[in-house]
């Protein structure tokens, strides 16, 4: 049996790639429904939907007070991704935010 952390962790990961390809089509489509009918926004908006089946997996078993939360972890996540891929900005400002997510969970799956 798969652990639901491994669930939650999958659907976190995939939510990330989901909003990787969905940038990745924004940038590279058109505008208006060309946008939405470009096959990279159609594949983020598909991988959005593995990341929904597999959260729901995940709180089968996890309070969705502690697994809702730990979604969270995926915008820093992003933010450093984005970064390296696109050369978005990540200032101090950034990294201290990613930090005190990246602790609010640590707190709560301390708790």
């Amino acid at each position: 049996m798969v652990s639901p952390y491994l669930w939650l962790g999958m659907a976190i990961l995939l939510g990330v790639a989901g909003q990787l390809v969905l940038k990745a089509g924004a940038e590279t489509s058109g505008e208006g429904l060309a946008q939405f009918l470009s096959p990279w926004t159609i594949a983020g908006f598909g991988i959005y939907f593995l990341s929904a089946l597999t959260y729901i997996v995940a709180i089968k078993k996890i309070p969705v007070s502690l697994a809702y939360p730990s979604v969270s972890i995926s915008y820093g996540l992003l933010a450093v991704l984005a970064h390296f891929l696109w050369r978005e900005p990540l200032t101090w400002q950034h990294w201290a935010g990613i930090a005190l997510i990246s602790s609010g969970i640590f707190v709560m799956f301390r708790a």
